[in-house]
């Protein structure tokens, strides 16, 4: 009877002993992946093949979900203000909500779909196939290969992706104002940058460069130490989407507590 009473907490336990191991590893590995910067020679020929993969080839999937939050944002803002306030309102909601809080998060759950997905399967699959053993056994920097080329790309690619997603996000929401809510483009422009400040372009960039670090550095980590062959590789892939998207929201949150 006390054991079955106690079996709750036994599993929080492990789970949180679990976690905590979890996140010492990625610690390690993340750590090891600095320390790998000095091999330049091995990651700076790999950097713009990751830049193109982790940034140019994301530029669709995160133009579409810009254009069309966009377009809802100007809709629910006319729904909302009308008889209420000046409809150059729009301008504002659609401004701000896409430079401090759509653009940079969906764009980051978005890419960690696509990209975090990718680079577990692949790291996974070098790893059950023994490649990365391979490199280890000649002497071959594998965190240095694999990796670190893959991180800085995040890191720099995707704030880039970001900004032209929010963009294009507020471009469609002016063209939804212009040609549904019978609003002109001195009306929206108006409220675009009725309370813009310069600090809100760069609090977007910081959210997205720590997504793009979260993304990439824990696509890695999960292919980097996947077991049980394919099977694991799966799992591997499921949990980087997991838990970047998980870390995503709670970077959003730390960040708007921290820096506005």
């Amino acid at each position: 009877m006390t054991e079955r009473l106690l079996a709750p907490f036994a599993a929080l336990g492990r789970g949180a002993t679990a976690l905590a191991a979890g996140i010492g590893r990625w610690g390690i590995l993340t750590a090891r992946t600095a320390q790998s910067a000095r091999y330049v020679d091995v990651w700076g020929r790999l950097l713009l093949q990751q830049m193109a993969r982790v940034g140019v080839d994301s530029v669709p999937i995160a133009l579409f979900i810009a254009t069309f939050t966009g377009i809802v944002l100007a809709l629910q803002a006319s729904y909302t203000f009308t008889g209420a306030v000046p409809m150059y309102f729009v301008g504002v909601l659609v401004g701000k909500t896409m430079m401090l809080e759509l653009g940079p998060v969906l764009t980051g759950l978005a890419l960690s779909g696509r990209v975090g997905a990718n680079i577990a399967a692949e790291i996974g699959t070098m790893r059950v196939t023994e490649q990365i053993d391979a490199l280890e056994t000649m002497a071959y920097p594998p965190v240095a290969y694999l990796v670190f080329p893959r991180v800085l790309a995040g890191i720099i690619m995707f704030p880039l992706v970001t900004l032209l997603a929010t963009a294009v996000g507020i471009t469609f929401g002016w063209l939804t104002s212009l040609q549904l809510l019978d609003m002109s483009t001195a009306e929206f422009v108006r409220g675009l940058t009725l309370f813009f400040l310069p600090f809100d372009v760069t609090y977007s960039i910081i959210k997205a460069t720590s997504f793009g670090f979260v993304v990439t550095s824990l696509g890695c980590f999960f292919g980097y130490y996947t077991t049980g062959g394919a099977e694991g590789v799966g799992n591997g892939t499921t949990r980087a989407v997991v838990a970047s998207s998980m870390v995503i929201l709670v970077l959003d949150a730390f960040w708007a507590l921290v820096l506005l």
